[in-house]
């Protein structure tokens, strides 16, 4: 099966070298995870998003994320809406619209689910790599997105998957969100920015992953900021270093259902740490075993991750 991308505006053979690369880095991804993606327009189409998007984030009922007429309306002003395919069976959907931060131009992911079934097979991958070629496409040099920074498999795919770059730390972002994902508690965001061309995501495109050992930080100097108790709780440590590590639990959906209490107490212990390190230093990396990795000594430093 070959996994082409098509849509409007593509220029196939005058496309310029970076989105030509991006094109075949998306393709890539696209086979190893087994599925085609594209972007849906078709009102058909954009009824099943809503179904799968609803399916992960209001499974009992709740409020609906988002409707088929927003997405009419954002497909037709000429923003971003794609599936992900197995056969003809949509298994992950994503949604993203313009943005205008300070003057510049970007891309604001919204919203992008996949599958129970699928999940670990890459589908997610393989969107936000047809997502960045769509952008490289029309000229947008950066995507952003939000995520919860309690939610550690999250973290390792935006951070070192991907390559983003977390630039700010946002409280309650949403306000309480009583879907089936956050289960009422406070919506704490970290804002990340996806530079398309810069090398670290080119390299993480390809597969390459940077790889952060927390003992060898911890050889070299590094300082715990946020650790977990016996009992799992959060547990303070010292913020002095110039590399400084934060612990999140294994799974806050979990703790969430199980632990409500504990729960919050790692939301209110992370947003102190990681949200005041932030605005000395920049978050350069994650360890998959749970912990980000601050640097202090340079608030700049989020401009210039290698």
């Amino acid at each position: 099966m070959r996994h082409l991308l098509t849509g409007p505006g593509d220029a196939g053979a005058g496309l310029s070298s970076r989105v030509g690369t991006a094109r075949t880095a998306a393709e890539a991804a696209a086979g190893a995870s087994g599925v085609s993606v594209r972007e849906l327009r078709a009102l058909s189409e954009l009824r099943r998003a809503c179904d799968l998007i609803d399916q992960t984030w209001s499974p009992d009922g709740q409020e609906p994320l988002i409707s088929v007429s927003m997405l009419r309306a954002l497909v037709h002003v000429g923003n971003y809406v794609a599936g992900a395919f197995l056969g003809n069976r949509l298994v992950g959907a994503a949604v993203a619209f313009r943005g205008d931060r300070g003057g510049v131009l970007e891309l604001h992911s919204h919203i992008t689910t996949v599958t129970d079934d699928m999940r670990g097979r890459n589908v997610g991958f393989a969107l936000k790599l047809h997502q960045r070629y769509w952008a490289l496409r029309r000229s947008l040099p950066t995507i952003t997105w939000t995520f919860d920074p309690l939610a550690c498999r999250n973290a390792f795919f935006n951070l070192v998957k991907l390559g983003a770059q977390p630039v700010e730390y946002l409280p309650n972002f949403y306000g309480a969100m009583a879907d089936g994902i956050n289960a009422g508690d406070d919506s704490d965001r970290l804002l990340v920015e996806w530079r398309l061309d810069e090398p670290r995501v080119r390299r993480a495109c390809t597969g390459a992953l940077q790889d952060w050992n927390v003992d060898a930080l911890r050889a070299e100097g590094a300082v715990i900021g946020l650790d977990a108790d016996p009992q799992g709780l959060p547990l303070a440590g010292e913020s002095s270093g110039r590399v400084v590590l934060v612990r999140v639990p294994p799974d806050i959906e979990w703790l969430r259902r199980e632990q409500n209490v504990s729960a919050r107490a790692w939301r209110r212990a992370v947003r102190e740490a990681l949200g005041g390190l932030m605005t000395e230093g920049a978050v350069v990396g994650f360890a998959r075993s749970g912990w980000y990795v601050v640097d202090r000594t340079d608030p700049d430093a989020r401009r210039a991750v290698p």
